[in-house]
């Protein structure tokens, strides 16, 4: 696709708003796994099932989402997925007004399918609508906006439902089983004014999208990004770089969300109150809003992708050794500014595992969208390693050691494995 620089500033400004609507949706989780503990009091191994359901859906629904796109193009599409989404939301009304867990899941799962859509449609958009060498500046604006909005979330959700937490966690331990079934139901239901108005946002932004000025692309046009003839012919398997992008996506989604997501209960396992945790999450997305801004300034001028990726991991691998060599305060804000590690990841990887697929772009995209499922993997396995005595909060981070080892080498190497037949 060839677009006047206008409509690509558009088209940016659309995909941007986009960006910033699913960043707050997913990064709210960070604040919903503390609240859900509390309200339907969860070990903190079940706490994490709120990232599994989440990132499931992705695995689940990203092959489907790349065959809806096909039929609906990428505009469409992105309506539909925003549908789903405000449906998800919607959910949570039965869920909070029963108290019941699973239900809460299932409303993630479907808010995430909606996501898996509206991802395999914008990314691949935000990756042809300018030059391949420069996407991970493009990706890097849209994560700005992501971030940003995870931020928000972070506090405005924390603010909603989270405002008394220490008082509330004190006043729970001294109830009886009926009055404090009576207090839990009242937190529970703090979640369904929010997601209410979110379910509204969203499908009224599906209808927004759907008669905006965002040009139309078809499924098969969204596979034009490569002049590559070899990306043309045979399986999308026979992609190496492709394979190996989609194992360091799932490694860095998984440490990404670990690093976001279990930062609030890891804080309290360091003797910090719940009132200081519950907003660590933001603190974390802060890091990566300077890590994006920094691509924006360094790319491709001062680094190129692959060497942003390499410098990125090395800095995972420092941060990640130092929170597990450290306590309290210190620890806590090395997994923070994993923050800055993670934050040109995702930018770096997208671009250098789809180049060159041809017609299997959007195949591709919706294996790299599976590879999400990395988020809903990692970390409740975090969860179930820092619940054994043996192991706990703190050496449970060594997890994250052998994944950004990974990460370097598909910087450093594995991403010039090219198809050679």
């Amino acid at each position: 696709m060839t677009a006047p620089s206008k409509q690509s500033l558009t088209s940016l400004l659309i995909l941007g708003t986009l960006f910033f609507i699913f960043g707050f949706v997913t990064w709210v989780n960070g604040t919903l796994i503390i609240y859900l503990k509390i309200a339907c009091q969860l070990s903190d191994a079940q706490s994490y099932l709120v990232a599994s359901a989440f990132y499931l859906s992705y695995f689940f629904t990203a092959l489907p989402s790349s065959w809806i796109l096909k039929k609906t193009g990428l505009k469409k599409g992105m309506m539909f997925g925003l549908f789903v989404m405000s449906v998800g939301a919607l959910i949570f009304i039965p869920a909070a007004s029963m108290r019941i867990y699973w239900i809460f899941l299932v409303g993630l799962f479907v808010i995430g399918t909606g996501l898996s859509i509206l991802q395999t449609a914008v990314n691949p958009y935000v990756t042809i609508v300018g030059p391949i060498e420069s996407a991970a500046k493009r990706i890097s604006i849209m994560g700005i906006c992501n971030k940003l909005a995870g931020i928000l979330a972070s506090f405005v959700m924390g603010a909603i439902v989270l405002s008394d937490s220490d008082t509330l966690i004190k006043e729970i331990s001294l109830l009886d089983e009926i009055q404090k079934n009576i207090r839990l139901d009242e937190l529970a239901a703090r979640v369904i004014l929010p997601y209410s108005l979110m379910a509204i946002v969203l499908a009224g932004l599906g209808f927004m999208v759907r008669y905006s000025a965002l040009p139309e692309i078809d499924g098969e046009e969204s596979g034009e990004t490569s002049s590559s003839a070899k990306g043309d012919t045979g399986s999308v398997f026979q992609h190496p770089h492709l394979m190996l992008g989609v194992i360091a996506l799932f490694l860095y989604v998984g440490v990404e969300v670990m690093a976001a997501e279990t930062i609030g209960i890891y804080g309290q396992s360091q003797g910090i109150s719940l009132s200081e945790s519950k907003n660590f999450t933001s603190y974390t997305l802060f890091a990566m809003f300077i890590g994006y801004l920094i691509g924006i300034a360094a790319i491709p001028k001062l680094l190129s992708q692959p060497k942003a990726l390499t410098i990125s991991a090395i800095t995972g691998v420092v941060f990640s050794i130092l929170a597990i060599f450290t306590s309290g305060y210190t620890s806590v804000l090395c997994i923070a500014l994993l923050g800055l590690a993670n934050a040109l990841m995702w930018p770096t990887i997208w671009p250098l595992a789809i180049e060159g697929l041809g017609k299997h772009t959007s195949t591709g995209s919706a294996l790299l969208i599976m590879a999400i499922i990395g988020g809903g993997i990692l970390s409740p396995l975090y969860g179930i390693m820092s619940a054994n005595p043996a192991i706990g909060h703190h050496s449970a981070y060594w997890i994250m050691v052998p994944c950004y080892l990974f990460i370097l080498f598909y910087g450093v190497k594995g991403y010039k494995f090219r198809k050679t037949t």
